[in-house]
């Protein structure tokens, strides 16, 4: 399955978090678009790995995503090294996406960083010819997408770009907090300790962050993004 947008991410949630917005406008507009996950989440403190697998099912679906799966390496302790990397190669190969979007360079979580580490090589090596990987049992060929973004988590970062993401604010907040055991749900209870993101307090710093964001182009709501290069342009008035 080619598409054309691809997230991927530390943990299920961070795509909702960072990027949810700018899925599911690319969706509206008859984009194919997916999300694989790299860890299940396991050493969060509050849920579990089976429940996160469940909320990100649900996530998928209010997002309309063409795709979601899980690579299932290890939550905190995955590495930027060659078995790593060919995972990712393998991934980027198989869908072909035009675009990727991942994780901030530097966040408060340090799977963040590391995993935009992981995906801007694994990126740059999916386009190698002599960097051999296998799905299905067949070779595939190379594929390097045009471009890759990190996406704005926890830490503040001045971004690159900015989507307008007016129109699908709620679709966003229904989304992050199909993650009922991480962010806050009133129809969530339990006896586990309160973390930093799943307070009423986070929402509002979120939709605060979102504001910020669109008033830098006008809107009401936006998501911002870096890039580790400079973008190229065929036409000024493209620009807003």
């Amino acid at each position: 399955m080619k598409l054309d947008l691809l997230m991927i991410a530390a943990h299920p949630d961070d795509a909702e978090l960072g990027c949810a917005g700018t899925l599911l406008r690319h969706a509206a507009a008859g984009r194919r678009i997916g999300v694989v996950d790299l860890t299940r989440g396991e050493l969060g403190t509050r849920g579990s790995a089976a429940l996160r697998d469940q909320e990100a099912q649900e996530a998928a679906r209010l997002l309309g995503l063409h795709v979601r799966e899980n690579l299932g390496m290890r939550d905190g302790f995955f590495a930027n090294d060659e078995a790593h990397q060919l995972r990712v190669v393998e991934v980027i190969r198989r869908f072909q996406p035009e675009i990727i979007l991942t994780n901030p360079n530097v966040d408060r979580h340090p799977d963040h960083g590391r995993a935009a580490d992981l995906v801007h090589d694994a990126a740059f090596l999916a386009g190698l010819v002599k960097v051999q990987t296998e799905w299905d049992g067949a070779p595939q060929a190379p594929w390097r997408p045009r471009l890759l973004l990190q996406a704005i988590h926890h830490s503040y970062v001045r971004p690159d770009v900015v989507m307008d993401i007016t129109s699908f604010w709620d679709q966003k907040l229904a989304a992050l907090t199909a993650f009922k055991s991480q962010f806050y749900h009133p129809d969530y209870t339990s006896n586990e300790a309160n973390t930093h993101i799943s307070t009423p307090n986070f929402l509002r710093i979120l939709e605060a962050r979102a504001q910020e964001l669109g008033c830098y182009i006008g809107a009401t709501y936006g998501e911002g993004f870096t890039c580790r290069r400079p973008f190229g342009l065929a036409d000024l008035f493209l620009l807003q």
